[in-house]
C-alpha cells in the first residue's frame, strides 16, 4: 500500500506541478477574468445577493423542468462544501505551510469567472433525456458545442471515476476517520451506516436529492461558522499573526513557520492550488450539472449563481477552517508551532484546533458531525453529477448499477489509508480537467456574449 501511495504522489507532483495543471487552470481563470471584464468583481453585489439574498429552505420540489435556481447552486455548494473545507484545508497546511491557503484563494478569485463560464454554457447545451427530463454539463456542451463526442464520453468515464467512486471514498474516509477519533466507532461500521444514508437518497432521484441539499446546505454552514466564530473570537489576539504567516508563506514558506514545515513555494503553491480545485472545484467540471438544471430566465443569471457558490466555498466556509487552524495550532505559542504534535493526523488537524477552545471532546465531536454533513451532502450531489454521465454513456438503465458501485466505494473508503485516497483523487481530478479546460476555452466566444447581456439561450445560440 506505501509503494502504491508513493507511485502515486509522484505522478501527481509531475501532473499537478508548477508547469502543468496549476498554469492552465489558474491561466483559464485569468483568461476569462479578462475577457469577461472581471466579471466576479462587476456582478459582486449580486454575488452576494444570491449568497445572502435569496437564501430559502423551502423551495418547489424538482420536477422534469429541473430545479429552482437556489436549489442548483445548493446542489452545487453541497458538492463543493465537504472534506476539501476541513481536512482538505488542513491537508494543504500540513503540506504545504500556512502560504498555500494564499493560493488557495487565488485560484478561488479567479475560478469565479471559470465556473461562470461553466454555468453559462452548462445552461445554454442542456438537453432533455427520453422522458422529458432536464440534463446537462460538460459532457453535453462538449458534444454539441464542439461536436467532439469522443471528448464528451471521455469526460464522461473521468467523472464518473474521480467522483463517483473515488471523490466519494475521500468523503467516506473523511467521516469515519473523523468519528473514530471523536467518538472511537470503528471505521468499518461508519462506512456501513454511510453506505445505507446514500443508498436512501441515491435511490430517490434528483427530487430527493435537491430536496436534501437545499435544506441541509444552509443549517450545515451556519452551525459551522458558528463554531469557528467562536474559536476565533477567543484567539483575537492571534488573527493578525494568522494573516501574516499566510501571506509570508505564500512567498516564504519557511520564513512562515520558522522552518518547522520543509515547503517550499512550489509546494504551497501545488496543495494550495491542488485542494482549492478539491474543494470549490471551479473548471473541474462537476458543478455544470447542477447549474444545468436550474429553470432560470437567461444563462447569465445562473452564471452569477455558480460564482457564489465559489464565494462561500473558498471566501467563506473554507477561509473560517484556515484562519482557525493557523490561529489555534501554528500562531503564538500553537502545538505545531513548537513541534509537539508532529505526525498528527491531517484529518484529525481541525479536531484538534477546535478541541483547543471548545474541549477535547465536545471539539472533536462538534468537527465530527460539521463533517458528517459536509460530506455527505457532497457524496449525494456527486452521486447525481455522474448520475448525468453514466445515462449519457449507457442510458437510463445502467443508473441502478452505477448507484449500487457507488455506495460500494463508499463503504470501501472508510477503510483505506487516508493519505492513499487523498492523492488517487487528486489524480482522477486531472483527467476532467483537461477535456473541460479545452471546451471552455473553445467556447469562450459565446460567453463573453452571455456576460455583456442578458440574452436568452436562443439569441445566445445564434
Amino acid at each position: 500500500m506505501e509503494e502504491l501511495t508513493k507511485l502515486v504522489q509522484e505522478i501527481n507532483s509531475v501532473l499537478w506541478g508548477v508547469y502543468c495543471l496549476i498554469p492552465l487552470l489558474v491561466g483559464t481563470g485569468i483568461y476569462f477574468t479578462f475577457r469577461l471584464k472581471f466579471v466576479q468583481v462587476r456582478k459582486f453585489g449580486k454575488v452576494l445577493r444570491y449568497t445572502f439574498g435569496d437564501l430559502t429552505i423551502f423551495g418547489k420540489k424538482a420536477g422534469k423542468d429541473g430545479m429552482s435556481s437556489f436549489q442548483s447552486l445548493a446542489t452545487a455548494i453541497a458538492a463543493q462544501v465537504g472534506t476539501g473545507n476541513l481536512a482538505g484545508a488542513a491537508t494543504a497546511i500540513a503540506m504545504g505551510g500556512p502560504g498555500a491557503i494564499f493560493w488557495m484563494w487565488i485560484a478561488a478569485f479567479f475560478g469565479m469567472a471559470t465556473i461562470f463560464a461553466e454555468a453559462v454554457l452548462a445552461q445554454l447545451y442542456k438537453s432533455r433525456d427520453s422522458e422529458g427530463h432536464v440534463t446537462g454539463g460538460p459532457a453535453y456542451y462538449i458534444s454539441k458545442g464542439l461536436g467532439s463526442k469522443w471528448l464528451a464520453g471521455f469526460f464522461s468515464v473521468a467523472i464518473i471515476m474521480a467522483l463517483g467512486f473515488i471523490g466519494n471514498m475521500v468523503q467516506a474516509n473523511s467521516i469515519a476517520d473523523a468519528f473514530h477519533s471523536a467518538f472511537s466507532i470503528p471505521t468499518w461500521i461508519i462506512g456501513m451506516i454511510l453506505a445505507l444514508l446514500a443508498g436512501f437518497v441515491f435511490f430517490g432521484g434528483m427530487r430527493r436529492i435537491a430536496a436534501t441539499t437545499e435544506k441541509v446546505v444552509p443549517l450545515m454552514a451556519l452551525l459551522y461558522l458558528a463554531g469557528g466564530l467562536w474559536v476565533l473570537l477567543t484567539h483575537l489576539d492571534m488573527l493578525i499573526p494568522a494573516f501574516k504567516m499566510i501571506f509570508v508563506g505564500a512567498f516564504d514558506p519557511s520564513a512562515a513557520t520558522g522552518g518547522l514545515i520543509g515547503a517550499g513555494v512550489k509546494e504551497a503553491m501545488r496543495y494550495g492550488v491542488a485542494r482549492g480545485l478539491f474543494s470549490n472545484e471551479a473548471g473541474m467540471g462537476s458543478t455544470p450539472h447542477a447549474h444545468a438544471q436550474a429553470n432560470v430566465k437567461t444563462p447569465h443569471e445562473q452564471g452569477i449563481a455558480a460564482m457564489a457558490g465559489v464565494f462561500i466555498d473558498t471566501f467563506v466556509v473554507l477561509t473560517m477552517t484556515a484562519l482557525v487552524v493557523i490561529s489555534t495550532l501554528y500562531a503564538g505559542n500553537g502545538v505545531l508551532a513548537s513541534g509537539a504534535a508532529e505526525g498528527i493526523s491531517k484529518t484529525n488537524m481541525a479536531q484538534l484546533a477546535f478541541s483547543s477552545v471548545m474541549g477535547s471532546g465536545f471539539g472533536s465531536a462538534f468537527v465530527a458531525i460539521c463533517l458528517l454533513f459536509f460530506a455527505f451532502s457532497t457524496i449525494v450531489s456527486w452521486n447525481m453529477f455522474g448520475r448525468v454521465n453514466c445515462r449519457y454513456l449507457f442510458g437510463k438503465k445502467a443508473n441502478l448499477i452505477y448507484s449500487v458501485i457507488a455506495i460500494a466505494f463508499i463503504f470501501l473508503g472508510s477503510l483505506l489509508s487516508n493519505d492513499l485516497v487523498w492523492e488517487l483523487t487528486d489524480m482522477f481530478n486531472q483527467l476532467m480537467v483537461l477535456p473541460n479546460m479545452i471546451a471552455l476555452v473553445a467556447l469562450s466566444g459565446i460567453v463573453a456574449v452571455a456576460a455583456r447581456k442578458r440574452s436568452d439561450e436562443h439569441e445566445l445560440r445564434k
